[in-house]
């Protein structure tokens, strides 16, 4: 199994570190975790016109990663250390699943901006060493973090942008459109610290799950745009996971939720 993965399509759900932002943001105030979280968010939102705390002040609750085969086809979706959904256990499991598999190419929707660079600070945070990842000895671009490494990684949002040459408006929502794919659906990702706050980690991880599913259908297209893949057998990959989605969904009504909203991409050359 490890030999047979070639891509792993992730995508990442996190929160804030309440106590670290009492603590380095209103120091001296007397202020609670979940004070300094409220009042933190407030400010972003008066100033940003959104409340989401910076990478650097927030620690992941859920990883989700498709498991993909060197022919595209999806093998199997996995959330990381379910159910405690421990931080640095989900770094670690993250980090070590890369090396067992061989180092297969991840797969994100801008996780050079946010989904990595948090796996990183993580793994600082907790004393895990990376040094397959971190590799600096070979020529600069075939190392692992080079941005434009793509046997590395494959940031569809930077593929799409030319590397950030344009502005994604709309995301992954939007680029899962396009292709009739259902986007965001119940959950975003602003919501993910309330529901945290909530105990809804359930309703956290399957939105995890569908946005690593968003990502990979985003990714089967982006391989036909490149000519990996011819719009036929990618459609009839489509097709196969739908199969597959269907037969897990009473295991994980998520899945079911996910077929209801599901639109057929319309074909305009039939």
């Amino acid at each position: 199994m490890p030999a047979s993965i070639r891509y792993l399509v992730f995508d990442i759900e996190s929160i804030a570190d309440a106590p670290l932002v009492a603590k380095l943001r209103y120091p001296g105030q007397s202020l609670t975790p979940a004070e300094g979280v409220r009042r933190y968010r407030a400010e972003l939102l008066e100033k940003f016109q959104s409340d989401f705390i910076p990478y650097t002040f927030q620690i992941p609750i859920s990883v989700a990663v498709g498991k993909v085969a060197a022919d595209f086809r999806l093998v199997d979706v996995v959330v990381l250390d379910e159910p405690q959904f421990r931080p640095h256990v989900i770094a670690e499991n993250f980090w070590r699943g890369w090396e067992k598999y061989h180092r297969p190419t991840l797969v994100s929707f801008n996780g050079r901006g946010f989904d990595l660079p948090l796996l990183e600070l993580t793994a600082f945070r907790y004393g895990l060493s990376l040094p397959g990842w971190f590799e600096s000895t070979g020529k600069p671009s075939e190392q692992s973090r080079n941005r434009y490494n793509t046997t590395a990684h494959i940031d569809l949002c930077e593929l799409l942008t030319n590397f950030g040459s344009t502005r994604f408006n709309g995301g992954l929502n939007l680029a899962a459109n396009l292709i009739g794919k259902p986007g965001k659906m119940d959950v975003q990702g602003n919501m993910v610290q309330d529901l945290y706050d909530l105990g809804k980690l359930a309703e956290i991880n399957d939105y995890c799950r569908c946005d690593v599913l968003d990502t990979y259908f985003v990714f089967l297209r982006s391989r036909v745009l490149i000519g990996q893949l011819s719009i036929d057998a990618e459609q009839e990959i489509v097709a196969e996971v739908k199969t597959w989605l269907e037969q897990k969904a009473a295991q994980l009504p998520a899945y079911q939720h996910y077929l209801d909203c599901w639109g057929d991409w319309p074909n305009p050359w039939k």
